[in-house]
């Protein structure tokens, strides 16, 4: 097994929240390649997993391994140059005056070169299924055409990973079911590993594996049936 993502005993505490720990104790392993789904309550810690292991937040105790890099002040811009992350609300990711540009945001701030740059958005963008709204401004875009950019601006950086925190869960049922099944696309088509913070079971079952998260800790970890064989009881 070729892992791609190792935790150990992470735990981490908010300010202010007293003895509870959001994370106590956490420890997995995410294979390379794969689709993992982190599920749980609100409150249960899965979001906060998320932003520890893209080095988002500073956890009190624990060690994350990313690609065998060890997360530290001095490694975390190697490590999020491995991960991209697709956030909850599309309206906050948006950063460019056009979909184009906004696709184009991050290549710029890796001095990419104007050809190569447009070359690169111009393929995420048909990957995306978005090349014919290259000039429309964000609020000429619905939630899920959004994300789809989102989802672009991320593959145009070529992460190893694909983190999303609740990525549809603002959109309506058809934005969701579209969403979902560019992600299975792009998984399918790329070696590209997954983590899917979600409460949705239908993007939970399109997963290789499921981790349930409960009050910060780890209470069920497999295959998605077993997780769907859980929901039922």
């Amino acid at each position: 097994m070729n892992n791609i993502i190792d935790v150990k005993n992470l735990t981490y505490k908010y300010a202010n929240s007293g003895d509870k720990k959001a994370l106590d104790n956490v420890s997995l392993s995410i294979e390379k390649g794969s689709w993992t789904s982190i599920v749980g309550h609100n409150g249960s810690g899965k979001s906060t997993l998320a932003r520890s292991i893209d080095g988002l937040m500073s956890y009190n105790e624990g060690v994350i391994n990313v690609d065998g890099i060890i997360l530290s002040d001095d490694t975390v811009w190697d490590i999020r140059k491995k991960i991209g992350m697709i956030f909850q609300n599309p309206d906050n990711q948006f950063v460019g005056a056009t979909v184009e540009d906004d696709v184009a945001f991050g290549l710029e701030n890796l001095g990419i070169e104007t050809d190569k740059m447009h070359k690169i958005v111009n393929n995420v963008l048909k990957k995306v299924r978005m090349e014919d709204f290259k000039e429309r401004q964000p609020d000429q875009l619905s939630g899920g055409q959004k994300q789809r950019v989102a989802i672009a601006g991320v593959l145009a950086s070529k992460p190893e990973i694909i983190i999303l925190d609740e990525a549809t869960s603002m959109l309506d049922p058809q934005g969701r079911y579209e969403i979902i099944n560019l992600i299975n696309e792009i998984h399918q088509e790329n070696d590209i590993t997954v983590i899917s913070i979600t409460h949705d079971v239908s993007e939970a079952m399109l997963s290789d594996h499921v981790i349930v998260l409960n009050d910060g800790k780890i209470v069920e970890s497999g295959a998605p049936k077993k997780y769907l064989m859980m929901m039922k009881c």
